[in-house]
């Protein structure tokens, strides 16, 4: 059926915010849906653009959800999420990392995506400046934007192992500056600031009482080398540090839809209170199957993080051998970020790659693999793959890249 083209009147009824209009749309998401897409018409797609563990969800966690289907928990949640919940969060906060938050200063959100963006809008005023490290994760711009604050962008790059110094910090500093947004280990990166590293950067943070740090962990127990560091570990820093993490990542438990942010008291009920007015509490079953996640066998964990160990030493070594890409070793999540500019130019016949994005679109329409472009993650001549996949498929896709890029002249 052929759609009515709306009117003058119509087209000025149905004009959206201007706002929402000012958003983008998630490039990681749209690459996932063309993909899934063409997976439709029968085309063999291997889908590297999205950031999900490819594992089911322990058994254990499973079966604490069917408990609680069984147990009739199956009415409103409160806003905060249960007690049960932030009492084994807040257990597992100073099991794990050595930090002191009550349950009182805990808030359960629909997945660590909407704990963040709750802090955001709870904290930020426009005129508000928030420090941002670069390359950065896809939402993290747009939803400085929803509060009408400004990014402020601190850019690192492949040389650096696309971690900021702390003299680039103190020079994004302005008395505008309200939070600084940082993610360790990195999505789209993989990059993981050792304790030393981040030393260093909360020196520079001392000097700024009033700043509050930000601290997106949710890829804290995929790392390969060393000890995951919080930055709400620092003395100088726990008092004005929120921590953004849940249970996505670490327990492949990405449709449970279970995040939340440890925060001072007074914005925890900042939080709570506008979460309160937009979606409520979390889903009773998936917050009971979350608690089974924090307070159960850890093993899984472990397991997991020996694969993606092993995916991340494969895909390292496949992407070295593909001429012209720049490849770092990443140290956690499951993500690489080759740079790639030397193909810009290229062409193959008509088709041209003038940037990332091109190249993003030439390797899905003739490799028939899904990555995104690094623009997405504000820094462009990169592409993102991400490694949560198999063995088989990680080595097919970069046997069909390196094909596909053998053919640009």
């Amino acid at each position: 059926m052929k759609l009515k083209e709306p009117t003058s009147n119509q087209s000025s009824m149905n004009k959206i915010s201007d706002l929402v209009a000012s958003l983008s749309p998630s490039q990681t998401l749209a690459m996932s849906q063309k993909s899934q897409e063409l997976k439709a018409q029968g085309i063999d797609v291997i889908n590297l653009s999205v950031g999900e563990p490819d594992f089911a969800t322990p058994d254990h966690i499973k079966e604490a959800a069917k408990e609680a289907i069984d147990n009739n928990f199956s009415f409103y949640t409160p806003v905060p999420g249960y007690m049960s919940l932030r009492k084994a969060v807040s257990a597992k906060l100073s099991r794990e990392n050595s930090l002191t938050y009550a349950p009182e200063q805990i808030v359960v959100g629909n997945g660590a995506k909407q704990a963040l963006c709750n802090v955001i809008l709870s904290l930020l005023n426009p005129g508000d400046e928030v420090v941002l490290p670069t390359p950065c994760w896809v939402s993290y711009v747009e939803m400085v934007k929803l509060a009408r604050a400004t990014v402020v962008e601190v850019p690192a790059t492949i040389e650096s192992d696309f971690k900021i110094t702390p003299d680039q910090l103190r020079a994004a500093i302005t008395p505008h500056t309200r939070a600084l947004l940082i993610c360790s280990p990195s999505n789209p990166t993989g990059s993981v600031y050792s304790r030393d590293e981040l030393a260093a950067l909360v020196k520079v943070l001392a000097e700024h009482p009033d700043i509050i740090v930000i601290a997106d962990e949710i890829y804290e127990h995929i790392i390969f080398s060393g000890h995951f560091t919080s930055l709400g570990s620092f003395p100088e820093i726990a008092d004005r540090t929120v921590i953004i993490n849940g249970v996505s990542k670490a327990y492949a438990m990405t449709g449970w839809r279970i995040g939340y942010c440890a925060a001072p008291l007074w914005l925890a009920k900042a939080v709570s209170k506008l979460q309160s007015q937009y979606t409520s509490g979390a889903s009773s079953i998936a917050q009971k199957a979350a608690e089974a996640a924090y307070n159960g066998s850890q093993e899984c964990v472990e397991v997991m993080r020996r694969a993606f160990e092993r995916r991340r030493d494969l895909v390292v070594d496949l992407a070295s051998q593909i001429p012209g890409w720049k490849v770092n070793r990443p140290e956690g999540a499951f993500y690489l970020f080759p740079e790639v500019s030397s193909y810009f130019g290229k062409r193959d016949g008509d088709r041209v790659i003038n940037n990332a994005g091109d190249l993003a679109m030439y390797l899905l329409d003739v490799a028939h693999v899904a990555t995104v472009d690094g623009a997405a993650f504000c820094c462009p001549g990169y592409i993102r793959l991400s490694y949560a996949t198999s063995d088989t498929n990680i080595v097919e896709a970069l046997r069909r890249i390196k094909e596909a890029l053998a053919r640009l002249k």
